[in-house]
């Protein structure tokens, strides 16, 4: 009992230090033996909290504070997996809220949002061969070519209804795979309530949705994903959480996971709120989630979603001119979490990947943490992506004056390890497909993007295309259906796909393209600065020469 006793004192320091990197094993709901559940939960300034679910009749259950901790706790008979629960939090000011259990594992389907209690995680993997290989390579030399996927309308069924994890293991994997990609980056399988947030808007930092099915069916996902040889990247979001207040929000009746500032906590741009990344607390829990999904889930790495508005204090809209102590617009707090966490995480994982999506220029972004930068293994190029989709959608006869447009990357390059990205972003939203942005007649569109695509392979950096992309689909992306796969019984469409896949090959099999693509001495370039040919060349030092014509980029039609 005794040893009992220091282990937990143990794992709520840890917790309320900032240290509690496996948070996930000591709070929430636990089975013990004899039917019995352990909850625990973090809610420092309530007056009461109770749990109520499916064991006890949807009636209080009370749990003790213990100590100074901030944590209560509680045993509770005849609790069983598969049943729903929830928090009961009495505020300080004495109002009773429910609330959801901010480690749960699994939710129940939408569009409630209780927790579900769940076995300890006995899933048996079979991906050690893929597991020893990515230990041993090193992600700089090694192709990264990357799909892009959002599961939710990747392919659904004729009544409109989602695939599970099953039905995508069984599809998805595949067709991957004979398109010659090595990952798949899955847009955020964290569960969410709303499926216009596309998943950015979080309810579950440690559940995978339960829309596709229960966690160990994504977590056979991953496994076959492995036994395929295809890597598994996640969007992730440390930096805002929903609006819910059923969730997260005032979790105790106080600003409890959010900054106690209401402007700062206040996320404009994205309704949502924003995490205090400065509270010891808060750190816990969300390292606690990035080790979840990368040791328990066995990811291959996460992409940081909207790096950005944890670097600056003014990013979002109505926030101008917040500045810091030292009078600047740098998030000190978000600065030294995003340290902490790339810092923590390549520690225990030293073979995984984290990815940055930041649209500033704010500096070493994957640069090193012992030299002031944030520690990232890639970023992605935004600059690159919006030049490099600029020049192509622009008529032909006016190339000529913007080929500055191609060329001016050559200036940053290699300030960062950089993703090429042509992500769900550019898809959406009146933006239009990648193929309709294309300008001429379809003929000529699919020259265009087959040119530009042949262009992305041979940049220096690893590389991104989303869902749909590789056989020109014409509608811009709709989350609400599948994609249009009727496309493919056009000619043009299914010739496209073909050279996708006959590209990826050409990349995946070409050392020159992915070899030393970070590193300026692995490359030499000859005309960057001649737009009055349109040419640009860009070789591996040593290796077969490649070169692109930027009469190609306007003429090309094979």
């Amino acid at each position: 009992m005794v040893k009992q006793t220091t282990e937990m004192n143990d794992a709520s320091y840890l917790f309320n230090t900032g240290a509690g990197f496996n948070s996930q094993d000591y709070l929430g709901c636990h089975l013990a033996a004899s039917g019995r559940a352990v909850f625990r939960v973090w809610a420092p300034h309530a007056k009461a909290v109770g749990v109520v679910g499916d064991f006890n009749d949807w009636q209080p259950s009370a749990l003790k504070l213990l100590g100074a901790t901030g944590i209560w706790q509680g045993q509770v008979p005849n609790v069983h997996a598969g049943q729903l629960y929830k928090f009961q939090i009495t505020t300080p000011t004495g109002q009773v809220q429910l609330k959801i259990d901010p480690f749960a594992q699994q939710f129940e389907r939408k569009p409630g949002d209780a927790a579900v209690v769940v076995e300890p995680m006995t899933m048996r993997w079979h991906d050690s061969l893929w597991l020893a290989r990515r230990k041993k390579s090193r992600a700089a030399n090694r192709p990264i070519n990357i799909y892009e996927v959002h599961l939710g309308s990747w392919r659904r069924h004729l009544d409109g209804s989602y695939y599970t994890y099953a039905e995508l293991a069984a599809e998805l994997i595949p067709y991957v795979k004979q398109r010659g990609y090595t990952h798949i980056e899955l847009m955020p399988v964290m569960e969410h309530l709303l499926d216009a947030s596309w998943g950015y808007q979080q309810l579950g930092y440690f559940a995978p949705t339960s829309r596709f099915g229960k966690r160990d069916s994504f977590l056979s996902f991953v496994d076959q994903c492995h036994q395929a040889n295809i890597g598994v990247f996640v969007d992730w979001v440390p930096g805002h959480f929903i609006r819910n207040y059923d969730a997260l929000y005032q979790y105790d009746g106080t600003p409890t996971f959010e900054y106690a500032d209401p402007e700062r906590a206040n996320n404009r741009r994205w309704g949502a709120w924003n995490f205090d990344l400065g509270k010891t607390q808060v750190q816990s829990f969300l390292i606690s989630s990035a080790e979840y999904w990368l040791d328990q889930c066995h990811l291959d790495g996460l992409r940081v979603d909207a790096v950005s508005n944890m670097l600056y204090c003014d990013y979002d809209e109505g926030r101008e001119g917040q500045v810091n102590q030292y009078g600047d617009n740098r998030n000190l707090e978000g600065i030294a979490f995003l340290q902490k966490l790339n810092t923590t995480v390549l520690t225990h994982h030293p073979d995984i990947l984290m990815i940055a999506e930041e649209s500033s220029a704010y500096p070493q972004v994957t640069g090193s943490v012992a030299n002031g930068g944030l520690g990232f293994n890639y970023k992605w190029n935004m600059g690159w992506m919006h030049d490099t989709l600029d020049f192509f959608m622009m008529d032909p006869l006016y190339r000529h004056d913007h080929f500055n447009l191609l060329t001016f990357a050559f200036v940053y390059m290699f300030d960062e390890r950089f993703i090429l990205p042509f992500s769900h972003d550019e898809v959406v939203h009146g933006k239009k497909s990648l193929m309709h942005k294309m300008p001429g007649d379809r003929y000529n569109q699919f020259a265009n993007l087959r040119t530009m695509l042949t262009y992305m392979a041979a940049f220096p950096g690893k590389q991104l295309n989303f869902m749909g992309s590789e056989w020109g689909q014409f509608l811009e992306w709709r989350d609400w259906s599948a994609l249009e796969w009727v496309d493919l019984k056009d000619d043009l469409n299914h010739r496209m796909q073909q050279f996708t896949t006959q590209l990826n090959a050409v990349y995946r099999h070409n050392r020159p393209l992915w070899e030393q693509d970070h590193d300026p001495a692995g490359i030499i370039y000859t005309h960057t600065d001649d737009p009055d040919s349109s040419t640009m060349g860009v070789y591996p030092a040593g290796q077969t020469k490649i070169q692109f014509c930027g009469r190609c980029f306007q003429f090309c039609s094979c």
